[in-house]
């Protein structure tokens, strides 16, 4: 009773202070940490979230369109304790990602917004402060009376924290030019090098600026060019710290500023296309830089636009700071006392597919905010996909979840380079590479010069700069090598050196012990498996012009044999419901039908042919796969989070990185499943699903069965995928195949796998030797692992040790041959 009298006042309290009315059903359910009435949208291309903080005793949340810096349909929402939702009348939309609480005046800045402790909110209009407000930072002459906005196009200002009034320091690069509807192309900035600004923080006598694009056509299409850039201003001048991709620029006060603004450290996170860049600024020596492997590569792009937000954020309490930190599609554990002279304690925790913009704890749990559900989808288009639309308008959602989450996700497998191909001095240590967190490590050495080189090994074992050999390796001349370390070789970073001048690559591949089983999750109970004969399945839209439902034209599969049951749709409520609309039912069947013949199933593995002409190779699951994917029969390729695709291919699930991204490449296999999966998609921030065994489909709450029980779809979230089991599958490039002498296979996806076997034969009369090499990041550097040499009518079986970790491997043979190379993952 005590609750719903509270519950009845705040209600009162917030209708008579304007605001819109609450957007919730009765019924407050979840489906894995996800409330469907909670979810955001807008009438944009995007609809991100771009800030998540507790205030006034409830979560304030912020959404942003993709490149509005003059306002958008976007809103400020309030939500209570009880995941009751407040859409704020005070909104005016716009890009924001900024958020700061300002301990003096006792308010917090999120978008154009100040909310008092008191839940009044007033608005800064993007009349008097236009752009995409990117960041907050603490004045550096007058901390207690002012505050700083920075904006993703280069504006800055500050801003009296009592009337609001702000001072233009540098004008927003958007001001002078036509207003654009989306973001077709970053703005050529003129006052720092790069685009598509992202992190605001000061300290030290400084504030920090982070960049992570670049503008131009070649950064659409390229990861690799030079982008982004890291900068500081001493309230005078700028100076360009580091030419590369940042983003997150805070310290250990967070979101307040740092408590001793002279002296504690200032933290940044970036990357390049080799690995994960961390810069720590010491008052007294500057910038320092560490590299960190990356898990993930669906944040790569040179223009920026797939990395939204990344964080290091204190999740913890008052007594114990507990900071947490996302990059590259990893959990992190970050140290608070992390500084240039203490650098221990970064941890891998594992890793999630969810585009997350913002985080925070509140009521003992983790709030995450994401980027879920683009109408626009941007550049993401391939063939795989066929002519497949994205949703019909753009939504996110919040993701409630444990405080021990970050530790319980996907194995924490990552890789790095600390150099590609590039001339290195004689002597010339590397930066440093996070070397501590992982069961199984190795390096991979290139040398691409006509003479041999040695290359030393060093570490910091204590993570205070103190250097000392760990062992030295002779590389010869075009040569490569393989360096495993031992699991007893303690360090918290390693460098390395080579004796002379030489053209190098250096990759460092970490690997966990997956321990996940081949069992799927109870969660997944009700799926048709892919034996199933009778299945109840659906075709999926995200409806537009905000009917906030998501339409399935649903399907019954006999056999080979599809039978149309009738259109359904999806609401708030999660009520599946029949409906009579033969014009969507037609928009489904044309522009979301799965493509045919978009990837070709060989006798030993799926060949697919990306968008530039480049093959690869993936494992088989079972044979029951095959005739369903040449039927059309199971959605292959879908975006179900911002910016990057979920392949679903022969029984795996893969994440699949946008092809500025460097796409295929760069994939990453996530479990492996026997499930007949029809079509797939994103809705409310839910992964929902269609392929349903109508017989059990009552016993699980993640299946929900529509109104006539003739329909049915699973919901959880793209995340639950890791709960499937640890990928397998069997196959290879080879199987008696007809090859030439020194003529490589094509490229065979072995990363993230846990348990390898590799069996060769030939059908030649004399010995063949057959080399594998490996590509240990998808770049297209490979390295010569192991020579066989295989006896006529004989078959050599090797198992790969688990300190061997490469994305890609492909074989030669030194005669013309009939070559069998089958590889088996358990």
């Amino acid at each position: 009773m005590k609750r719903f009298f509270l519950s009845v006042g705040l209600i009162g309290w917030l209708l008579a202070h304007g605001n819109i009315g609450i957007a919730q059903s009765k019924k407050v359910s979840s489906y894995s940490g996800i409330y469907p009435q909670l979810a955001m949208y807008n009438n944009e291309g995007e609809c991100g979230t771009g800030a998540v903080v507790p205030w006034a005793g409830n979560l304030w949340v912020v959404t942003y369109g993709p490149h509005l810096p003059f306002g958008s349909s976007d809103k400020l929402y309030e939500i209570t304790p009880d995941k009751k939702q407040i859409v704020r009348s005070e909104s005016i939309g716009g890009t924001p990602a900024n958020r700061m609480i300002h301990p003096e005046s006792n308010q917090l800045f999120i978008g154009p917004y100040a909310i008092d402790s008191k839940a009044h909110v007033r608005v800064i209009p993007y009349k008097t402060m236009p752009g995409r407000h990117t960041g907050n930072a603490r004045h550096l002459t007058d901390p207690k009376g002012k505050i700083y906005y920075g904006t993703m196009e280069e504006g800055f200002y500050e801003v009296d924290v009592n009337t609001l009034a702000p001072t233009m320091l540098y004008e927003d690069g958007n001001v002078n030019r036509k207003k654009e509807s989306d973001e077709s192309n970053n703005l050529e900035n003129t006052l720092l090098p790069g685009a598509h600004g992202k992190g605001v923080y000061s300290g030290q006598g400084v504030m920090v600026y982070s960049n992570n694009g670049e503008p131009g056509a070649k950064a659409l299409v390229q990861f690799d060019v030079d982008a982004g850039s890291l900068s500081e201003w001493n309230g005078k001048d700028w100076t360009v710290v580091r030419r590369n991709q940042f983003v997150e620029v805070t310290g250990p006060g967070g979101i307040y500023g740092n408590k001793n603004p002279g002296t504690d450290p200032i933290w940044a996170t970036g990357w390049d296309h080799k690995s994960v860049l961390l810069g720590v600024r010491d008052k007294t020596t500057g910038w320092h830089f560490f590299r960190l492997p990356k898990a993930s590569h669906s944040y790569d792009g040179a223009h920026g636009w797939n990395t939204e937000w990344p964080r290091i954020r204190d999740v913890g309490t008052a007594q114990q700071p507990d900071y947490l930190m996302t990059m590259h599609g990893m959990f992190w554990r970050f140290p608070g006392g992390f500084t240039a002279a203490n650098t221990a304690g970064i941890r891998p925790r594992s890793a999630y597919l969810k585009v997350i913009g913002d985080y925070a704890r509140w009521n003992d749990q983790l709030v995450f905010g994401c980027d879920d559900s683009a109408q626009k989808e941007f550049l993401n288009k391939r063939k795989v996909k066929g002519s497949l639309e994205g949703p019909g308008q753009s939504n996110s959602n919040l993701w409630f979840t444990s405080l021990n989450l970050p530790d319980q996700l996907g194995p924490n497998t990552a890789e790095g380079a600390v150099w590609l191909d590039e001339p290195i001095k004689a002597n010339q240590t590397s930066e440093p590479f996070l070397f501590a967190g992982w069961a199984n490590r190795s390096a991979w050495i290139q040398n691409n010069s006509d003479t041999d080189v040695q290359i030393t090994f060093e570490i910091d074992k204590t993570g205070t700069g103190s250097w000392s050999s760990q062992q030295t390796v002779t590389v010869g001349a075009h040569k490569a090598t393989h360096v495993p370390f031992g699991a007893e070789v303690p360090g918290e970073w390693i460098r390395i050196k080579s004796d002379k001048a030489a053209n190098l690559s250096a990759h460092f591949s970490y690997s966990a012990n997956d321990t996940r089983t081949t069992t799927a999750g109870s969660l997944f109970a009700g799926l048709s498996t892919v034996s199933t004969a009778n299945t109840s399945g659906g075709l999926m839209y995200g409806l537009g012009a905000n009917r906030r439902a998501l339409g399935m034209a649903a399907s019954t599969y006999k056999g080979g044999q599809a039978t149309d049951v009738g259109y359904y749709e999806l609401n708030a409520d999660m009520q599946l419901v029949r409906k009579d609309d033969a014009g969507t039912v037609d928009v489904i069947k044309t522009k979301f039908a799965i493509p045919q013949n978009v990837v070709t199933i060989e006798e030993s593995s799926v060949l697919i042919v990306d968008d530039k002409g480049r093959r690869w190779r993936l494992p088989l699951g079972s044979n029951a796969y095959t005739d369903l994917t040449n039927q059309a029969a199971l959605r292959i390729c879908r975006e179900v989070a911002t910016e990057r695709d979920l392949l679903n291919c022969h029984g795996t699930f893969y994440e699949l990185p946008a092809e500025n991204a460097d796409g295929y490449a760069k994939m990453r296999p996530v479990s492996s499943h026997n499930l007949r999966i029809n079509d797939y998609a994103s809705y409310r921030g839910l992964l929902v699903m269609t392929g349903i065994d109508m017989s059990a489909a009552g016993k699980n709450e993640h299946i929900i069965v529509s109104d006539d029980k003739k329909a049915a779809l699973w919901a959880g979230t793209i995340d639950d995928l890791w709960k499937l089991g640890k990928p397998t599958g069997h196959g290879g490039p080879w199987k008696n195949a007809s090859v030439k002498a020194n003529e490589a296979s094509d490229p065979y996806l072995i990363g993230f796998y846990d348990q390898r076997s590799l069996q060769l034969a030939h059908k030649a009369t004399q010995p063949v030797t057959v080399t594998i090499e490996a590509d240990p990041v998808g770049s297209g550097v490979w390295m010569t692992y192991k020579s066989f040499t295989v006896a006529p009518g004989k078959t050599v079986d090797y198992e790969f040790p688990k300190n061997f970790q490469a994305r890609w491997i492909r074989f030669k043979t030194d005669k013309a041959c009939e070559a069998t190379t089958l590889l088996n993952y358990k």
